[in-house]
């Protein structure tokens, strides 16, 4: 009878729905307990119900929100990329595009350039070796073969700060692809590509950029030929001091397979112009003189120019991939953009507006910290409400569909391609994962069976965090499934 009294107390509540404004909706305090399956996840993996914060709310009228813990700011980790591509996309649009520049100060003579060459840059996070590759040949379709004098590099005007303190890795392997930090010379995000081929003869490598600055030492042996290749047993230990780097293998790898790894290197102006020579170099090309760091003359000459691609791939790339460098060169961006005299530094800049962004929005963040806008930190916080508050708001915003586009589909790519498969959800949730030492979290857009969309976020701070991604994903299962009336699945 309770049950039944209980459902006709809901029922009555639907007419009322469509009177609620969100910020109506928003304001509730806690509502019930989490869902009963997801509890016995966290159960499972010992990990205490307050550990999780959750915020759900529907987005076309259906349903009603839900917050549990949702008040309390905790490290959101990589959802915090949310925050920075979607002010980046209203604040600084979505067509937004970085332009990187090839000039040239003196005269072409018989394929000569008598002067500097300088690489102008703009702190584009998307600066491949691919483009660069194509920019160099422009410089070659106008005419120029040699370069007599420097390669000179311009820095964009990126104002980084010099009071944060750089992530500790866990692995403590500084070599990590998503270590790399903002720079005003960053190309190709700073990578190099290391191959490793098993053949009769030994083992192959081959390093892509081939920069004369990197020296491998290769201390492989072969193994005999086997006809599933097991895991490679390829160790990587990397000297770097800035100006040079060795990496020394060690251990073996049979007949027929091969090995790869991304690895970092080098400072990042070392990087770029090593990155600029060996592709010029490989075209046939030749730069006299040496390498510094300058700005063009008034009377340089426009050689050649690479213009990104636009913000909406960037974002893309960002949130599918969680990369952590063009969130972190992006955010800076957003600081540069709209800096003013009061602000020491990008970092502070972006924050200030950012803060300022969200107020405008009715959105009083509770804890907000900005360190990075990328997540990779142990500082940064928001609650779980803030973040869904912040979805509900891109739902309806211009560029909702470029947003909610950017996100990893469940089951099908980016961080979530491995998740939620053969369940319903496959395909039906747009979600931003986060992972961090005692960090797990979900952020994004999921549909219900109805077909109605809903803004959802969990996060999990605890040591024992690692073991909760059964429990997030039943998060989306369980808002997958629920009606109208539906707070919880309490079965």
């Amino acid at each position: 009878m309770m049950l039944h009294l209980k459902k006709l107390f809901l029922c009555s509540l639907i007419p009322l729905a469509g009177f609620l404004t969100s910020s109506d909706i928003l304001a509730q305090s806690d509502r019930g307990s989490l869902p009963a399956r997801v509890s016995s996840a966290l159960a499972a993996a010992k990990i205490p119900t307050d550990a999780m914060s959750l915020a759900v709310i529907p987005l076309e009228g259906q349903g009603m929100a839900q917050f549990v813990n949702a008040d309390q700011p905790v490290n959101p980790a990589s959802t915090m990329k949310l925050v920075t591509t979607y002010a980046a996309l209203e604040l600084l649009g979505p067509n937004y595009q970085w332009q990187t520049d090839l000039y040239g100060t003196g005269p072409i003579s018989n394929g000569e350039l008598q002067g500097d060459l300088i690489f102008r840059s703009s702190g584009d996070p998307k600066l491949t070796m691919e483009r660069l590759w194509l920019m160099l040949r422009d410089l070659r379709a106008a005419g120029v073969r040699e370069v007599r004098g420097d390669l000179v590099l311009q820095p964009a005007d990126l104002r980084i700060p010099a009071d944060l303190p750089p992530f500790q890795d866990d692995g403590n392997d500084p070599t990590r692809p998503f270590l790399v930090e903002p720079d005003p010379l960053l190309t190709n995000l700073k990578l190099l590509s290391l191959r490793t081929y098993g053949e009769a003869g030994g083992v192959r490598t081959h390093l892509e950029p081939a920069l004369p600055e990197v020296t491998i030492d290769n201390q492989l042996s072969v193994l005999a030929p086997v006809n599933s290749c097991p895991w490679p047993n390829v160790h990587y230990a990397v000297k770097d001091d800035g100006q040079r780097a060795t990496i020394t293998l060690t251990g073996s790898l049979h007949q027929g397979c091969s090995a790869e790894r991304y690895l970092s290197a080098l400072d990042a102006p070392v990087y770029t112009a090593s990155l600029i020579r060996t592709l010029w170099h490989e075209m046939g090309g030749r730069i006299h003189g040496g390498n510094r760091i300058g700005h063009s003359s008034s009377g340089a000459r426009l050689l050649a120019r690479s213009t990104s691609p636009d913000l909406v791939d960037v974002a893309r790339d960002i949130n599918k991939f969680s990369n952590n460098t063009m969130a972190r060169q992006l955010f800076l961006t957003i600081g540069r953009e709209q800096r003013s005299a009061a602000d020491a530094d990008d970092h502070k800049a972006a924050t200030r507006i950012i803060n300022q962004w969200l107020a405008d929005k009715g959105i009083q963040a509770n804890g907000l910290v900005l360190e990075n806008g990328a997540g990779l930190s142990r500082m940064e916080r928001m609650t779980a409400r803030d973040m869904s508050q912040l979805l509900s708001h891109a739902w309806r915003s211009p560029y909702a569909a470029e947003f909610v586009a950017s996100l990893p589909l469940a089951a099908m790519d980016g961080t979530m391609r491995r998740r939620l498969r053969n369940t319903p959800v496959a395909g039906q949730a747009h979600i931003k994962t986060g992972t961090l030492r005692n960090v797990r979290a979900i952020a994004g857009i999921t549909r219900d069976n109805n077909g109605q969309s809903w803004a959802v976020t969990a996060i999990v701070n605890h040591p024992a965090a690692g073991g909760s991604r059964e429990a997030l994903d039943l998060v989306l299962t369980d808002v997958h499934r629920r009606g109208p009336t539906d707070v919880a699945d309490r079965r």
